[in-house]
Formats: C-alpha cells, sequence, structure tokens
C-alpha cells in the first residue's frame, strides 16, 4: 500500500500505494456507496445480502478528517500520516464495475507536462493502444473524501485508480497476472509517483484483485474505451528468463550517467539504474533499463526514439 499521495493544488495548476499531485481542497463528505449488486444475489439468504450492505456501508463511513495545512505545494500531503487499510472488509461482489465509455476530458487533472517533487510528467493525448506491465498499489483511509487530481471526490469503494500520464478519465482493465483476476477501473487521479509503480488503485479494486492485505502485486493495465473492449483475455507472467534489460548509455564519468539517468525519468521512464562495470579502459557507468519483458521492451524503445536516443538489449543479469 503506497504511503505517500499528492495534495490538491496542483490539480488547479494542472487545468491518485502512494502518492497524488496535488488537488483541490475538498470539504469532507461521506462518498456514497453504490448498492445495485454485480451479480444475482436470490440465492442468497435476504438476512445475509443485508447485512453484507450494511457492513459496506459502514467500512465506506470511515472518512478522515483532511487538513490541507499538511499540505507542502509540489510536494506530499501529509507525509507524516500513514495511509491505511479501513475497519473491515469489503463485499464487492455487490459492487457495480464502471462501464467504459468516451467521456470528455476532466477540466483539472489534465496538464501536460505537470511536475511533482522536480520531476516533468507528460499526459497522453490518448488513452488508445496503451497497455503495460508492472507493478500495482492502493491507497485508503488517507485520501477517502479528499479530492482527486479530477477534482472529484476520492471514494476508496468506487473502482477507480491513479495514473501517471493516462488522460482524465480513462477506463482500463487491470489483471493480476499470477492470478489472472482483473478489474475494470476508472482513473480519476494522478499517481503513484514510486519507482516501479504503474498505477494506484482504489481499496475496492485492490479487494477484488485480492490484494488489499498484500500492498502491491504484479498487473498489467489495458485501456478500454467500450464493450467491445472487454472480452476476456488470458494473462501469463512472463518467465524471469525472458526478461531483458535496455542499455541506452555507457559513461567514463557518473555525473554523465546520473544526467542521463534523470532524462529518461522525467519521460516518465522509472525503471532507470546505472551499473558500474569495471573495464580494461577503466570503470565506466552503464545507464540501463529493466528488467523489462518484450511488450515493455517495445514501448520503451518507441520512447527513448521520440527524444533522439537508443536502448541495446543486453541480460537477463
Amino acid at each position: 500500500m503506497t504511503a505517500l499521495r499528492f495534495a490538491p493544488l496542483l490539480a488547479l495548476m494542472l487545468a491518485a500505494c502512494s502518492s497524488a499531485p496535488p488537488r483541490p481542497e475538498a470539504p469532507v463528505r461521506a462518498p456514497s456507496v453504490p448498492q445495485t449488486p454485480a451479480h444475482d444475489h436470490a440465492s442468497a439468504a435476504p438476512e445475509s445480502v443485508g447485512e453484507a450492505e450494511r457492513n459496506n456501508a459502514r467500512v465506506c463511513r470511515q472518512v478522515m478528517q483532511h487538513d490541507e495545512r499538511n499540505y507542502t505545494k509540489g510536494g506530499l500531503y501529509a507525509p507524516g500520516v500513514a495511509d491505511a487499510h479501513p475497519d473491515g472488509e469489503l463485499d464487492v461482489s455487490l459492487l457495480k464495475e464502471p462501464v467504459p465509455r468516451i467521456e470528455p476530458k476532466s477540466k483539472a487533472g489534465n496538464r501536460s507536462p505537470y511536475k511533482v517533487l522536480g520531476r516533468n510528467y507528460y499526459v497522453r493525448d490518448s488513452a488508445e493502444g496503451y497497455k503495460e506491465r508492472g507493478v500495482a498499489s492502493w491507497y485508503g483511509t488517507k485520501f477517502h473524501g479528499r479530492s482527486t487530481s479530477s477534482g472529484e471526490i476520492y471514494d476508496m469503494c468506487q473502482f477507480s485508480a491513479a495514473h501517471k500520464t493516462l488522460p482524465i478519465p480513462s477506463f482500463v482493465r487491470v489483471t493480476r497476472l499470477d492470478t489472472g483476476q482483473s478489474v475494470i477501473v476508472r482513473v480519476n487521479d494522478r499517481g503513484p509517483f514510486h519507482d516501479g509503480r504503474i498505477i494506484d488503485l482504489s481499496f475496492a479494486a485492490a479487494s477484488k484483485l485480492g490484494i488489499n492485505r498484500l500492498g502491491t502485486a504484479k498487473v498489467e493495465v489495458e485501456a478500454v474505451s467500450s464493450l467491445e473492449d472487454l472480452a476476456p483475455v488470458a494473462v501469463a507472467e512472463t518467465p524471469e528468463s525472458d526478461r531483458r534489460y535496455l542499455q541506452v548509455g555507457s559513461f567514463a564519468g557518473e555525473d554523465n550517467a546520473k544526467a542521463l539517468k534523470e532524462r529518461l525519468r522525467d519521460r516518465d521512464i522509472d525503471a532507470v539504474f546505472i551499473q558500474k562495470a569495471r573495464t580494461e579502459q577503466g570503470p565506466v557507468w552503464r545507464v540501463r533499463i529493466g528488467p523489462l519483458n518484450s511488450l515493455e521492451i517495445e514501448r520503451i524503445q518507441q520512447l527513448l526514439q521520440e527524444i533522439g536516443l537508443q536502448g541495446v538489449r543486453v541480460g537477463p543479469e
């Protein structure tokens, strides 16, 4: 679970794990609880369904008091306050997943580039064709009832998510790689801003995937725009032996390697690291990205071409 999120003022400058960019201050209020069941409960005893609904309502009423004085512009919201799992579990079978549809971009949350903790992030023009594998985290009670980057109120009991570069709003299917479980979420927030994490799920979405107690899990995130995109897909984890690295540069000086690393991070390439090696000519500092599977390598190489760089495949290591 991500403990860092970003507060509201950046959302206004721009027009969620874990962390999210600044958001406009919003009054504390309990979000609505979805009551439309996602499955047929005719066979269940009325008393058990009613008890589950009452429990869901109780869990979703756990809204923290939000003090925007704990937010530093361009930094973190209440960094000394830990995010948390609510007191209780959700019966996600009673929650309805969002239906993918085309929505206009929100007035807030789509400025590109935007800067968080000194790094620039570039919002995609469209979610079409987006697919990525990486680590998913989630955020909970610390932000429940607070404004997201879009200006909407974060409801941990709805199927939503935070993403660094997808346009807001967008709809994506998140599939857990080790189990094949999936959920459709609506992206309405920015984050997470931890290296190696690609999406920050709401508590409800994390519960649907069974990672609300794990904190993180490896997932595949794929954009969907309509019901036609929702055909079941089989996702299998890529064996570690099939994972490779991209080497982008090799330098005799560490400062040059660090400069390239920061340049890549500014383009939202997070899995960048510097590896020191000894050669006959002396020490070198290699800038590498990874580990990556074949789909990730293709995506990263396209990003590198946009900034005039080329990655050479190496590994596994």
